[in-house]
């Protein structure tokens, strides 16, 4: 049988990283994309191939698009795992922050969806298969724009899901919570942390949640090699389900989303957060 092609985004570290390697392990044509590909921590062989792209620069997607079919005939599976978490105060982040945030985990996982979209339906068919988060299920303060940004992917993938059904391409989403080991998400998120001094007022709230935050990293049970499998099983299932949800709700916090009302999901949420 012919290989199966997937390309992966974001590939650099992490989710990324994980995943080109399983895949390429199990013998997966695997086109591995990340912004600096002379930095890759992947030996190019057969079946891999590690291009540039940066999501959000159309056409640097185009190209990586091109020469993955030169060298493999055709993609399958499409896994948008480029992304990063704007952490801090929404008072605190500037407008610039912002807008990088969404044109990044939401612009330009839809740059690259786009730009696959002809491909697939040119073939019959094909998979997108969305990283998500916790962030996208439930919400969490201190970290407004990632959550609105993974909200979108949700929205997103979800309503692309109906369409894409009729052309015989199929939309699922990985969703990791409660921490993955192994990526370099935090440091990213950390540097990239908003700051204000002068909001002198939020600095009893800002130690309370650190506090609440810091039980959760303590809690981390899940690796990048936990969600790669997962991904694994979300592109060789052969079903039409939609999510896929990786890790353990030590906290409940998903169990509480689905089970409770709004208002109770509220309070147990705000709760979590209080002193």
């Amino acid at each position: 049988m012919v290989p199966r092609t997937i390309l992966i985004t974001g590939c650099s570290s992490g989710i990324g990283l994980a995943t080109a390697k399983h895949f390429a392990s199990e013998g997966w044509n695997v086109v591995a994309t990340m912004r600096a590909p002379d930095q890759a921590r992947l030996a190019p062989a057969d079946n891999l191939i590690v291009l540039k792209l940066d999501v959000t620069q159309p056409a640097s997607i185009d190209a990586a698009l091109n020469a993955a079919i030169a060298r493999f005939g055709r993609v399958d599976v499409l896994v948008n795992n480029a992304g990063y978490g704007q952490y801090g105060l929404f008072e605190a982040v500037t407008p610039t922050q912002i807008q990088a945030e969404f044109d990044v985990n939401v612009f330009g996982l839809m740059n690259v969806t786009r730009a696959l979209l002809p491909h697939f339906r040119a073939h019959g068919g094909g998979l997108v298969i969305n990283i998500s988060s916790g962030a996208g299920i439930y919400t969490l303060p201190m970290i407004s724009l990632y959550c609105a940004s993974k909200f979108a992917v949700e929205g997103f993938s979800e309503a692309l899901a109906f369409e894409l059904a009729s052309q015989n391409i199929i939309v699922k989403i990985v969703e990791p919570h409660g921490g993955v080991t192994e990526t370099d998400f935090n440091t990213r998120a950390a540097k990239d942390n908003a700051v204000n001094p002068a909001l002198a007022d939020y600095e009893a709230f800002i130690a309370r949640t650190r506090k609440a935050f810091e039980g959760m990293v303590a809690a981390r049970s899940i690796s990048a090699e936990d969600v790669a499998w997962t991904i694994m099983d979300a592109a060789t299932d052969g079903l039409a389900q939609l999510r896929y949800i990786v890790g353990h709700d030590a906290r409940n916090f998903i169990k509480a989303k689905r089970e409770l009302g709004d208002q109770e999901y509220v309070d147990f949420m705000r709760a979590y957060f209080k002193a």
